[in-house]
């Protein structure tokens, strides 16, 4: 084994810190999430971005484009940008932006944080809303500041430090059903999550301490599918919903329109979107949002031993729709959602 000193999350965060205009967005960005979470807000959440990010100039890129989208169509929907500095692998593979930044195998992971950290300051100073998954708690507390909306990933619902990191923070935060298709591993981590839990963590300065949470009441699930079938139709809403009632947990669900619901085929995404909205349009308010995973080119590509040979903007994890996709999706579940609150709103 070998190792490496890594900075401090203090000396990172003293390299790119926050002020007072970044903690405003931040907070306003929360309270708007939140209170859609809670339904207090009839918007819908629409987490929408890059399976991973490997390049900082395409996402800077994407973001811009991401902006205007926003604006466009924020009376209807809350866009969060998805922005996936970590990768959770299912045996090996390339683990994100913080862990291998210049894609060779280096494992340069004091430019990652650095790089990642850069990043998400940057799209903060766009005021662009950012979602990511926790994959290593530890890599958490570097980015968590800048955190609109976290996810927990299907592969580590079940785990007890990832509901413990859960309970500590103070942001809508999403647990994936498994890969397998268990959803109890995610109504199970909503439960842990929203209790108070003492662990081993480390602070700012890189000791280890122990921690005392308060609890997330803001924790929810995600259905993603499962590696056999999708579950983000109508008949798995629902008894997701009662899985839900049963456990004594507000009946609200986002529903992750890639990953098992679309197969593993990007351009099923599209479908599954529109079956969500449908769903919604129809009178269910119980879904509350979806997840996209878009970039601005479609599909994706292999990371090869030479990384300037990668074509730009695609992703080099999962396969994504395109931009052109993403818009049209965007602004079709925009005219439909308007239509439906001004119909309800009429109607009232």
């Amino acid at each position: 084994m070998h190792s490496t000193p890594l900075p401090s999350i203090q000396e990172i965060k003293q390299l790119f810190p926050v002020y007072p205009h970044h903690v405003q967005f931040i907070t306003e960005s929360r309270i708007h999430a939140k209170a859609i979470l809670n339904g207090t807000d009839r918007r819908k959440a629409i987490i929408v971005g890059p399976c991973s990010i490997h390049d900082k100039a395409s996402a800077i890129e994407y973001a811009k484009r991401f902006k205007e989208l926003s604006e466009e169509v924020s009376r209807t929907l809350f866009l969060v940008m998805r922005v996936y500095v970590e990768k959770p692998r299912t045996i090996t593979g390339w683990k994100g932006l913080i862990y291998d930044p210049h894609l060779d195998g280096s494992h340069d992971m004091q430019t990652g944080l650095i790089w990642t950290r850069e990043l998400l300051m940057a799209l903060t100073e766009m005021k662009v809303p950012i979602a990511t998954e926790f994959v290593d708690p530890l890599a958490t507390y570097y980015v968590q500041d800048l955190i609109t909306w976290g996810f927990i990933g299907a592969r580590t619902s079940a785990s007890q430090p990832h509901r413990q990191l859960a309970s500590a923070l103070k942001i809508p935060l999403g647990f994936k059903n498994s890969t397998d298709g268990n959803l109890d591993h995610a109504v199970n981590g909503v439960i842990s999550a929203k209790t108070s839990h003492c662990f081993m963590n480390i602070d700012e300065e890189g000791h280890l301490c122990a921690v005392q949470s308060d609890g997330n009441p803001w924790s929810h699930i995600v259905l993603r599918g499962s590696q056999e079938t999708p579950n983000y139709d109508a008949v798995s809403v629902h008894h997701a919903l009662q899985r839900l009632a049963r456990a004594h947990l507000p009946e609200r669900i986002m529903i992750d329109c890639s990953h098992g619901n679309c197969q593993k085929d990007h351009e099923k995404q599209a479908a599954v979107f529109r079956s969500v909205i449908e769903q919604i349009e129809g009178g269910n308010e119980c879904i509350f949002g979806a997840m996209l995973e878009s970039h601005l080119e479609s599909g994706s590509q292999v990371l090869t031993e030479d990384p300037a040979l990668l074509k730009y903007a695609t992703s080099i994890t999962d396969p994504c729709i395109d931009w052109q996709t993403t818009e049209e999706l965007i602004y079709s579940a925009n005219d439909a959602l308007s239509t439906s609150f001004s119909s309800s709103i009429a109607g009232s």
